[in-house]
């Protein structure tokens, strides 16, 4: 399977999904970190992260899969949401939390 079906299916797979550098419980940079902390604050307590340290492929490919340069990247239902930036002012204002409200 190539990266990008690869990465297609783990946004598919998973309802929110956080492409990261490390760990939930490790993060390896601080806007990782952030967001990690982010959805926490949303109630999501177990996002599949994937740690884009582990897998070169899938580091360059998210980036691709997005048209987004940065990493952390979020998707929630299969959407691109954003990065830690986007996230941080999606919280702020109150926006992200809704997106985590069931339908």
């Amino acid at each position: 399977m190539d990266t990008q079906a690869r990465i297609q299916q783990l946004v598919t797979d998973h309802p929110v999904v956080l492409f990261m550098k490390g760990t939930a419980q490790f993060p390896m940079c601080g806007f990782s970190g952030r967001a990690i902390q982010i959805l926490k604050a949303c109630g999501v307590e177990k996002p599949f992260t994937v740690n884009v340290l582990e897998d070169g492929e899938i580091r360059q490919g998210i980036k691709e899969f997005s048209s987004w340069p940065t990493i952390p990247q979020l998707y929630v239902n299969g959407e691109f949401i954003g990065g830690s930036d986007i996230m941080t002012e999606m919280y702020q204002s109150g926006e992200l939390q809704q997106v985590f409200q069931p339908a």
